[in-house]
């Protein structure tokens, strides 16, 4: 295969059950308060002190700082969002209404910093992972810079006024979220290659079908969500996606590398001078408004978010 080795037939029902497994815990827990707390705040604490010291540790495949970070950073951003959606005075926060594009902003630096870095690891072995730098990791670090620009509609976040109470963007829109999405797997493609099929593919597809075909306008809330479930399920099984049976390693084909930078390159500069013109068509401020508010879709979002 041209992105990755052949995927046998365990890999392909172990990806469909991950794939099901995101989407069905993200639902269940968008749905009911508790559960949400249960699963994002009290299981957290209750590996953190008995589960993850053994599978995550130091000596483990998964026992630098990097994986956990990156499960803390989540379960940080969604339990702000749960703080959002529930505690009803935060509604009208400023800060904290501009506290979810800010955390999205600081996550897509954190891995454009991190391309960057891969840019000069080239044939070595990094934390188990085959590192191959390359000019790919300079142009999809720059897509994700692009990406940052290209996020409107910051501190207009609504509380959804149905019984989920979900976090809604309604201005978050889907060729934003296919240009993040790409750019995104690129990334993973780029920093943790034999990990990116579950950690790029399979995790962004969750969000992106929980958003378009669950529901829509609360893509963030989605994609914290599930990006949190996916953590905690990596350092509970730190094999599992690089070292099992049930692994799909990358192709390490330069010409894949590239062609993915391209691609997430391409669709932010499409966002970017479709954002700029729509800016300037409609005379908008891009620091106090919202940007898409005559799309059908932005409209949708709002209309199925009750608001």
């Amino acid at each position: 295969m041209f992105f990755f080795d052949k995927i046998n037939l365990s890999s392909f029902i172990a990806a469909l059950l991950v794939l099901l497994g995101l989407i069905l815990i993200n639902e269940i827990t968008r749905r009911n308060k508790w559960i949400s707390i249960s699963v994002y705040i009290i299981m957290p604490i209750i590996l953190t002190m008995t589960v993850w010291p053994k599978t995550a540790g130091a000596g483990t495949s998964s026992g630098y700082w990097f994986a956990w970070v990156k499960t803390y950073s989540a379960l940080i951003g969604v339990i702000g969002f749960m703080a959002l959606r529930y505690i009803k005075k935060l509604e009208n926060n400023k800060f904290m209404l501009l506290f979810p594009g800010l955390i999205l902003s600081i996550n897509i630096l954190e891995a454009v910093y991190r391309d960057f870095e891969c840019f000069s690891k080239t044939g070595i072995i990094e934390n188990g992972l085959y590192m191959l730098g390359g000019p790919w990791n300079i142009i999809n670090g720059i897509a994700g810079i692009i990406n940052i620009l290209t996020i409107t509609g910051w501190g207009y976040i609504r509380i959804s006024r149905n019984k989920s109470k979900d976090m809604v963007w309604a201005d978050q829109l889907w060729f934003w979220i296919l240009a993040y999405g790409i750019w995104n797997i690129s990334y993973c493609y780029n920093a943790i290659s034999d990990r990116s099929f579950y950690a790029g593919f399979i995790l962004i597809l969750s969000c992106v079908i929980a958003e378009f075909f669950v529901k829509k306008g609360i893509w963030l809330q989605h994609r914290a969500q599930t990006l949190a479930i996916y953590t905690m399920f990596t350092l509970t099984f730190p094999s599992f996606a690089s070292n099992s049976i049930f692994a799909v390693k990358s192709s390490h084909k330069p010409e894949a590398l590239l062609l993915l930078s391209i691609l997430a390159l391409t669709m932010n500069v499409s966002v970017l001078i479709y954002e700029i013109y729509t800016i300037k068509n409609n005379k908008l401020n891009p620091f106090k408004n919202e940007i898409y508010t005559k799309l059908k879709s932005y409209k949708k979002n709002l209309k199925q978010n009750k608001l």
